[in-house]
């Protein structure tokens, strides 16, 4: 398959804000590509090259990209950085390099008609960009360069635009991998109706390239023989969220089990043997920041192979308290892991157990679970359960509720007890509600936004961004819509390094899956999470959540927000908050004000 024909898609792609007719020119690509390397042509059209959880990042500093765009052209690094900063956009850049080189090949003075001219393919583009990734050691960025270069030579200048954008990271597409699910279900199995059992599929094997090969080749049967394996993680299962006792055992038939919910990074632990692999909730390898944690699960975690989960705390080595979230991240370096170790050691607090040697638990429900997790867990110093109580009534649940805040906690996780009660892989539903409130602000509790776009600032400001436009997300049409404009709560360092953050995520316009009335002076791909306060929800003309929900022509807004501090970089932004959570926060409000 030529590479050519993935850049004409890519460019029609770019060109609609439609998701019908992104998701309808997907679905041609996806007929047009063989099985063999459609594999392929998912990871590059989502911009990378193997799922999250191998850890393969492409990310090409823009510097030594323009040095192979420079080598590839004959055109000099001034002439390139002034040409990337015209079209500020290094793709945009290549292309016209590409339109303008300077260094001949054959093909230049004979003409391709006379030639055979060398196409680049999806295989050679792809396994390039595999040995750009993984080359490391004295000589790699020369390596690096010659590769990309070898790539830029036989690139015509469409496809060195898309080709420059993915080795930086930048292609941005806007495509979700919901859209590709669409897709996949409509091009080989009959139409969107058999979504659901390809999301299964994806779900238990968190590998979208892989799922489409084996739907390619083998259809709707396919997907049904996707099973839970060791070294593959499932999409985490995530909770709901109410604000008062009476809801919450409304909800779920009068009866629960409450968990503490800790204020950690939530890890799945894949056991097999001593080998043992850690994943984020983001599905990242974590295994190397947390190597006592690895131990700890090697030691009290009682079974050959198990797949279970579990919440990260930071402890004070002094105290053994518990430390807030942000004191974890310290965590997460590539160096000085041992002295980080020393300094921000961590307990681990068990709350589900989803495989155990050869039984995949994810279908059995959440008592099954729990009395599995208990049969194979040995309890230690660093080692224990998650807290939690068998609830059935208001009283006791706003008692222990009280207590997990007592005792440095953010509140409580409320699980059914029903036969339906089982791991819903990749879906936020109703069988786990999160117990949460604030009691620094008006507002429930504190909101998690995603970034989509951001306002240059005044003043003292000047130069760096003044205000970031933030939205929810709407899980039902897959979209972020807009809920607030922070420009508090950062520091002189946040607004020091924004900028240069949130670099890799600008894009020329509105993003498609963006939902937005106000104009930013940038526009990003949501991809950054950041939690925000405020004094309270109010009705707004201006922001698009919650728009007609709870007033015609009206959408709704945090008023006054604030950023808390906290950049929520183990968050994907579809973990943000929900447009629905939103309308409910509001209602909820509106309540104790007619109280």
């Amino acid at each position: 398959m030529e590479y050519s024909l993935l850049a004409d898609f890519y460019e029609k792609i770019e060109s609609t804000t439609k998701r019908l007719e992104m998701t309808d020119l997907l679905v041609a690509l996806l007929k047009k590509t063989p099985p063999a390397v459609i594999d392929k042509v998912v990871y590059l059209t989502q911009g990378k090259l193997y799922p999250e959880y191998v850890g393969v990042e492409l990310g090409v500093a823009e510097k030594l990209a323009l040095r192979a765009l420079s080598l590839a052209t004959g055109l000099s690094a001034e002439e390139l950085e002034a040409e990337l900063k015209r079209a500020g956009d290094i793709g945009v850049a290549a292309e016209r390099a590409l339109s303008r080189k300077r260094v001949k090949s054959l093909l230049d003075f004979v003409g391709s008609s006379q030639v055979g001219a060398k196409k680049l393919t999806v295989d050679e583009v792809y396994n390039t960009l595999d040995k750009v990734a993984k080359a490391t050691g004295e000589g790699s960025q020369d390596a690096k360069i010659s590769l990309i270069a070898s790539l830029l030579r036989h690139a015509t200048p469409k496809e060195a635009k898309y080709l420059m954008r993915t080795i930086t990271g930048r292609l941005r597409l806007g495509i979700a991998d919901m859209t590709i699910l669409d897709a996949l279900a409509i091009a080989f199995c009959g139409g969107k109706e058999a979504r659901p059992l390809i999301e299964r599929a994806y779900n238990l094997s968190s590998d979208l390239g892989y799922v489409a090969k084996v739907v390619a080749e083998k259809g709707l049967e396919g997907a049904k023989q996707f099973r839970v394996t060791i070294g593959k993680p499932i999409r985490p299962m995530l909770a709901e969220r109410l604000t008062t006792a009476e809801e919450i055992l409304q909800k779920l038939g009068g009866r629960c089990v409450a968990e503490y919910k800790y204020d950690g990074e939530r890890i799945q632990a894949h056991k097999s043997g001593a080998d043992v692999i850690l994943f984020s909730r983001r599905l990242e390898n974590i295994t190397h920041h947390y190597p006592d944690a690895c131990d700890i699960i090697r030691n009290h975690v009682k079974a050959d192979e198990a797949i279970v989960e579990a919440e990260c705390v930071a402890i004070d080595p002094d105290t053994g308290e518990m430390r807030p979230f942000q004191e974890l991240m310290h965590r997460r370096r590539k160096y000085g892991i041992e002295e980080a170790m020393k300094e921000y050691p961590v307990s681990l607090f068990f709350f589900d157990c989803l495989y155990v040697d050869g039984q995949d638990l994810t279908n059995a429900p959440y008592p099954k679970r729990r009395e599995v997790l208990m049969k194979i867990f040995e309890p230690g110093e660093r080692a224990m359960l998650a807290t939690y109580k068998l609830i059935d009534s208001v009283e006791e649940l706003e008692r222990f509720f009280e207590e997990a805040i007592s005792e440095g906690c953010e509140g409580l996780v409320c699980k059914s007890l029903a036969p339906d009660s089982v791991y819903q892989a990749g879906a936020r539903g109703w069988l786990w509600i999160k117990f949460k409130r604030s009691y620094q602000s008006k507002l429930v509790e504190p909101i998690d936004v995603t970034v989509v776009g951001a306002f240059w600032g005044k003043g003292k400001r000047a130069g760096k961004y003044g205000a970031l436009l933030c939205a929810v997300y709407d899980p039902e049409a897959d979209v972020f819509r807009t809920v607030c404009k922070v420009g508090s709560g950062f520091t002189d360092e946040d607004l020091e390094k924004m900028p240069e953050m949130l670099r890799p995520y600008v894009i020329e316009h509105k993003h498609p899956r963006v939902d937005s009335k106000i104009k930013a002076d940038v526009w990003f791909v949501p991809s950054v999470v950041i939690e925000v306060i405020g004094d309270e929800i109010t009705l707004s003309p201006l922001h698009t959540a919650g728009l007609g929900a709870i007033k015609p022509d009206a959408g709704l807004a945090i008023r006054f927000p604030r950023f808390t501090g906290r950049w929520r970089f183990d968050k994907s932004p579809e973990d943000s908050t929900t447009v629905k959570e939103l309308v409910e926060m509001y209602k909820i409000q509106l309540k104790k004000i007619e109280a």
